[in-house]
Parts: structure tokens; C-alpha cells; sequence
């Protein structure tokens, strides 16, 4: 034993010993809380922090709650049927306006997409402007050839005034409006000509047409 052992009291050794090892335990067991609390900070971290979309599925922008149609506004009844309604001047829309012609051409090409569903939706085009569609578009999007249907706005300026309201609302107008058979708005969709945009919004209402047959009538 060196002198310098020697010159520190028993006790003194024994309590640097155990302070060593309690300062060992502590670490031992920070080490082991980390270890089991890490998950819950990792989740905190990505919810609060990062906040990712997580759980998001849909292309189309979901409208919460529905918005309610109002049975009044229109001649054609829109209850009972999934309806793609879109809203363009005729006055605006011919061959030479690729942005009117690219919204028409989308909600075609999605009915068509949907095959033996097609059936279950139903397109309309509301004329915003009351002027005549142009011969060459009416021939490519009526209802036989293509399953549109025209519908003019409403003549009461009230009513009117409540579909000009209802269609914009979140700043939807110039957008594909989805109408549930209720009937109510609970999506919209842009108007794009990408085929991938195209594929997800058909993905959309497939879903959607799968999970929800309730207040349908297809007579």
C-alpha cells in the first residue's frame, strides 16, 4: 500500500466508493429513461414540430362540413346521383379556349375512367352567361354524346345570388365541385391536364363511389 493510500482515513475510501457508484447507477438509469421515453419524444417532436400531413389520402380538397345544395336552384334534380359540376360562360367557352375546353374534357374523361360506375355520376355544366354554346363544343359535351347536362343559372335573382355564394365558397368557383347524392358539395378538384392529377382525382371518386352507395337513385 503506497503512503499516499495510506494517508486517506478508511472512512473517506469507502464513501468515494459508493459515491462512484451511485453516480454510476444515475447515469445507468438516465440512460434507460432516455431509451424508453425517446418514442414519445420522437412523436411529440413530429406531430407538434414537424408536422407532417401523416394520413392523408385525398388529391381533392374535402369540404367540412358538406355544403347543401339547394333543390330550388335548378330544374334538373341533382339528389340521388353523384354529380361533377363545373361552371363556365358559354359565351367563353369554345374551341379556342383551351381553359373552358380542359375543365369540360377532365370531368368526360373521369366519367369514362369510372367504366361500369359511370353510371352513378352524373355531369353538369352551368352556363353562367345565359349566351348560346358554341355548335362544335355542344357537339363534342351534350348529354348524348358525352353525358353532360347544360343548365342555365337560376332566373330569381335571390337564388342566384345563394348558387353564385355557394359555388365560390373557399374559392372554388373555377373549380370541379363534387355533389354527393344528398345532395351537398363535400369535394372539389383544379382543373388540370396532368395525367397524374387526373389519376389521383379518379382515385378520388372511385373511392368514394366503393365506400358510400347511401340516398342514391339511379332511375
Amino acid at each position: 500500500m503506497s503512503n499516499k493510500e495510506l494517508l486517506i482515513p478508511s472512512s473517506q475510501a469507502d464513501a468515494s466508493a459508493i459515491n462512484a457508484q451511485t453516480r454510476r447507477g444515475r447515469i445507468q438509469m438516465l440512460f434507460l429513461l432516455l431509451a424508453c421515453a425517446a418514442p414519445v419524444i420522437a412523436s411529440y417532436l413530429a406531430y407538434y414540430v414537424f408536422k407532417p400531413e401523416g394520413g392523408k389520402t385525398n388529391f381533392g380538397t374535402l369540404v367540412q362540413p358538406a355544403q347543401d345544395v339547394n333543390p330550388a336552384w335548378f330544374d334538373t334534380p341533382l339528389k340521388g346521383k353523384w354529380t361533377l359540376l363545373v361552371a363556365r360562360p358559354a359565351g367563353e367557352c369554345t374551341v379556342k379556349n383551351d381553359q373552358c375546353l380542359e375543365a369540360l374534357f377532365l370531368m368526360r374523361q373521369l366519367r369514362i375512367g369510372l367504366g361500369r360506375e359511370s353510371g352513378r355520376v352524373q355531369l353538369v355544366w352551368v352556363n353562367t352567361d345565359g349566351k348560346p354554346v358554341d355548335p362544335e363544343v355542344l357537339l363534342a359535351y351534350d348529354e348524348k354524346t358525352a353525358g353532360f347536362q347544360i343548365l342555365s343559372l337560376p332566373s330569381d335573382s335571390n337564388l342566384r345570388a345563394q348558387f353564385q355564394a355557394w359555388l365560390d365558397r373557399e374559392g372554388a368557383g373555377q373549380k370541379i365541385q363534387l355533389i354527393d347524392p344528398t345532395p351537398a358539395k363535400m369535394m372539389y378538384f383544379p382543373v388540370t391536364n396532368s395525367p397524374k392529377e387526373f389519376t389521383s382525382i379518379k382515385k378520388d371518386v372511385e373511392k368514394l363511389l366503393r365506400l358510400n352507395r347511401k340516398g342514391e337513385n339511379l332511375q
